[in-house]
């Protein structure tokens, strides 16, 4: 976990864990929020296309999102690091972790979390896809609290570990112990949900 590599620069400082911890997030949500606005308008341009063919649109949608949660849930039954679509590539996370080690201050984990957004598309873009493509018919100006709702969502359970680890509750090891203990699971949730998302699509209820 990206966040944990920088938390764990100065585990017994728990101010500079704060306002590391907290620039980080703040710099991944507002960088998924600017791709989110970037998705939206590209949708926008092709509005009379995506007008004229909408039924297509939402059924690549809906199979798109039924197609990364069936990937999510096979990680469950058979895991390995790195999966396609749902997780960061393996060669790339020696890359990131050089990266993540240069965070020694919060103006730096601010800047390298703008980085790191671009090394995490490939395991989020997809579920991101979908649900912008969904926002696009509402406009940017309608469609902006929908995308700060569903980045603070994506955000928040970052900010509940930066919580905390700054509280005392729980130290960085552990954090990341019992995610790479419950991997699987977390995998199965994501899959679960974006599949039903993606079938409610298909089949009209959403």
């Amino acid at each position: 976990m990206i966040l944990v590599t920088i938390l764990i620069q100065n585990p017994d400082k728990r101010k500079k864990v704060l306002y590391g911890g907290l620039a980080f997030v703040s710099s991944v949500f507002i960088g998924y929020l600017f791709y989110g606005i970037v998705i939206i308008q590209f949708f926008k341009v092709f509005a009379e296309i995506l007008r004229q063919n909408s039924s297509i649109i939402y059924s690549v949608l809906a199979v798109l999102a039924m197609v990364i949660g069936a990937l999510n849930i096979k990680d469950f039954f058979m895991y390995k690091p790195g999966g396609i679509a749902t997780e960061m590539p393996i060669f790339m996370r020696p890359k990131v972790k050089k990266i993540t080690q240069k965070a020694t201050s919060p103006k730096g984990a601010f800047i390298i979390g703008f980085l790191i957004t671009l090394f995490l598309l490939p395991c989020t873009i997809g579920p991101y896809i979908v649900a912008s493509g969904l926002l696009s018919e509402l406009g940017i100006l309608f469609a902006l609290p929908w995308l700060l709702y569903y980045n603070i969502i994506f955000v928040l359970p970052m900010l509940i570990i930066v919580g905390l680890i700054y509280k005392g509750f729980a130290r960085v090891e552990e954090v990341s112990g019992w995610k790479e203990r419950n991997i699987k699971y977390l995998h199965l949730i994501a899959g679960i949900l974006l599949f039903l998302v993606g079938l409610a699509l298909l089949m009209g209820w959403l």
